[in-house]
């Protein structure tokens, strides 16, 4: 069972999650679809791209919380880990989708992420700067914050595969077993999508995706969708049916009924 918090300290938690989505924004939307952008490339082989748009995200939301609760334990991407003295850590990702931000596609976002004792999620945030969406979820309840106003988010009833549509990053998904899971998966679907990134698990939370099947993923990629997903009525496991929130092989589900039809071709390929 999930912590429960207290209802002075989450609003506190939501002031401040706020506050670091905000001040995300003022760091990257200056450099999206900029001519002075640029990218550093983290592969030896391959090309994972990290930018100043990143970083610059990253520590802006590290300085919020190391004046607002500096208590608290810290995972991001872009730095190394900070012990904390309280049981909470944030889960951090600035950009999640920075090939798509380097492509100038509006499909990354922002994920900010509160973990109670490392057990999951409480709460989490997906922040699209450009668009002005910011999608939330705790507890039992989740909601998209937009310009022209605030809406609760559920998600869809659908529970047949070949009623649903289904999302992925990476068309090649992971390696060429967890390609061949997917696959099983993916034929038996209405429509596939690829590249979304974050965005992906967004709109699930939103009621227009029905599943997210991904491998290789970080405890910051998944943490924030895990709680806006769940809060908004979704599933979210590994592909053995377990907890996801370190990250590994991913399956969101819109609802119980799909995700155990789903993850009946995924579970001969978990691995871990």
């Amino acid at each position: 069972m999930l912590h429960k918090i207290s209802q002075s300290e989450y609003s506190d938690i939501l002031e401040v999650a706020h506050e670091m989505a905000d001040a995300a924004r003022a760091a990257i939307l200056p450099l999206f679809r900029s001519t002075v952008l640029s990218a550093d490339n983290k592969l030896a082989q391959g090309f994972d791209p990290v930018t100043q748009a990143d970083r610059a995200a990253e520590q802006a939301m590290r300085d919020i919380l190391a004046r607002r609760r500096p208590q608290d334990a810290i995972l991001g991407e872009e730095f190394a880990q900070k012990s904390g003295t309280s049981p909470y850590r944030w889960v951090l990702d600035p950009i999640d989708g920075t090939r798509a931000f380097l492509c100038g596609a509006p499909t990354w976002g922002v994920l900010i992420a509160l973990e109670y004792d490392q057990q999951g999620p409480v709460f989490g945030m997906i922040d699209q700067p450009y668009t002005g969406e910011r999608f939330a979820g705790y507890g039992d309840t989740a909601w998209l914050n937009t310009m022209q106003g605030s809406v609760d988010l559920s998600t869809s009833q659908r529970q047949k595969l070949d009623d649903a549509i289904l999302c992925s990053t990476f068309p090649e998904i992971g390696t060429r077993d967890e390609k061949q899971a997917f696959d099983q998966v993916a034929q038996r679907c209405k429509l596939i999508r690829y590249g979304l990134d974050c965005y992906a698990y967004a709109l699930l939370a939103a009621g227009h995706i029905d599943l997210v099947i991904e491998a290789g993923l970080n405890a910051y990629d998944v943490q924030a969708p895990i709680a806006v997903i769940q809060a908004a009525g979704g599933v979210v496991t590994n592909w053995s049916g377990g907890p996801a929130h370190d990250g590994g092989q991913i399956i969101a589900a819109a609802n119980p009924v799909l995700h155990r039809q789903a993850i009946s071709f995924l579970q001969p390929y978990a691995v871990g």
